[in-house]
């Protein structure tokens, strides 16, 4: 609880100031829906702005009085009036409770900006009024639904709220089985649904090619190795839509370059500085075929079709058992192997997941003891040249005719502009 005693008087014009804020954002949204600005209502930008200082104001009452009372008085008083405002329409064939609570959130949103809890207020404030604003988009969402689509939300469920926690989260065994941690392994597992969950919604509210173009740029950033398998595998369900599976594999490889620079530029400079241009020479391919793709697709009149719900657990188990296998063999290389093996072990490390091994070698080249620069970057290209091969290995062993024919072109020319990285390094 806040003390409102020991404030001074900005801070509480600055709170208020958030207050009236969130409420007028939360108001907007309300009157904009309604559709005719000129006509009065029960609840507008107004009134929201003024349940957002209602909220602030009676919870510094409540500070200032020792007593919550104040503060329940007014939530309790409100609520009342909307249960009799919610008959009222009810009663006119008008029933709906979004506005009413949408007033609530805000004044318990003004509330928690007084108490010190600023971040959380206007995140709930920017979050109901996002979710007011996507409404034609969730409703055309859920009468797309099927029993298999719930049944598959109850499974992802299931394993991400009730295995996921009650697994040990700590590793088993000497170097190199120390690797095997059940927590991470089952992260990577609920991450891979995740991201072909995340894909299906997109597809269904934004469209095959606008929803696997934000799919790509999101798996990009998490792990593009990871998409590519989630993605190869669906793609063999939804033959039909080849070129947006494949312009969201070569967005997510072309950003997985991009997330690469940005942690070397944080943890070494000078070996960013070394690797910019090489690794840029890849990062414009990607782009440019991604982009043709994009105009190839949008060129096109594509159908309307029924996508199914991605979620499959098998796949993702066995990409979660590959994955680890691949980190053991990593460390059992540079356990025996030592400096000397730094590229080997760059390149095994690189067919699980770049960000690891470039974290130690940026580590190592920082030491002046440590290993020398050109020999870092280079098995940092080495190991991005594993990643990339590993991911068209998953496009063919996995991947549907149509996606291979598709993004096969843009591999090779994507491999291809790594490779000559390694000599520009």
């Amino acid at each position: 609880m806040q003390n409102a005693w020991l404030l001074d008087e900005p801070s509480l014009y600055l709170r208020f100031g958030i207050a009236l804020l969130i409420g007028v954002l939360v108001g907007m949204q309300r009157e904009y829906s309604f559709g005719e600005p000129e006509k009065e209502h029960a609840a507008g930008i107004r009134t929201f702005a003024l349940m957002g200082l209602i909220g602030c104001a009676s919870a510094l009452a409540s500070d200032l009085l020792g007593s919550p009372w104040p503060f329940v008085s007014v939530v309790l008083v409100l609520g009342a009036f909307f249960a009799v405002t919610y008959f009222v329409d009810a009663w006119r064939g008008q029933a709906g409770l979004t506005t009413e609570v949408s007033a609530l959130i805000t004044v318990l949103s003004g509330a928690l900006v007084f108490w010190g809890k600023i971040t959380l207020g206007i995140a709930l404030g920017v979050a109901t009024t996002v979710l007011l604003s996507i409404k034609p988009e969730m409703h055309r969402f859920v009468r797309h639904l099927t029993r298999e689509d719930l049944y598959a939300t109850l499974k992802f469920a299931v394993i991400t709220a009730i295995v996921l926690p009650i697994l040990p989260n700590r590793n088993f065994g000497p170097p190199p089985f120390d690797v095997f941690n059940p927590f991470v392994i089952w992260l990577l597992v609920v991450f891979i649904s995740g991201i072909s969950f995340i894909g299906y919604i997109l597809i269904q509210v934004l469209g095959a090619q606008k929803g696997m173009g934000l799919t790509g740029l999101l798996g990009g950033i998490a792990s593009s190795t990871a998409i590519t398998f989630g993605i190869s595998h669906q793609s063999r369900r939804e033959g039909g839509l080849s070129r947006p599976f494949a312009m969201a594999l070569l967005i997510a490889w072309t950003v997985m370059f991009a997330r690469l620079m940005v942690i070397l530029v944080v943890l070494n400079r000078d070996l960013a500085i070394l690797l910019w241009r090489p690794l840029l020479i890849p990062v414009l391919a990607g782009a440019a075929y991604s982009l043709f793709l994009f105009i190839l697709h949008r060129s096109e009149r594509s159908a309307e079709m029924r996508i199914k719900n991605p979620f499959e657990l098998w796949p993702a188990i066995t990409f979660g058992i590959v994955f680890t296998l691949i980190l053991f063999a990593a460390q059992a290389a540079q356990i025996y192997l030592g400096t000397s093996g730094i590229y080997i072990t760059s390149f095994l490390s690189g067919l699980a997941d770049v960000d690891a091994i470039a974290l130690s070698l940026a580590s190592l080249s920082h030491a002046t003891s440590g290993i020398q620069l050109s020999t870092a970057a280079r098995a940092v290209v080495f190991a991005i040249i594993a990643n990339t091969f590993l991911k068209g290995v998953f496009v063919l062993a996995i991947g549907s005719p149509g996606l291979k024919r598709t993004i096969m072109p843009g591999f090779f020319l994507l491999m291809g502009a790594t490779i000559l990285a390694v000599f520009l390094t």
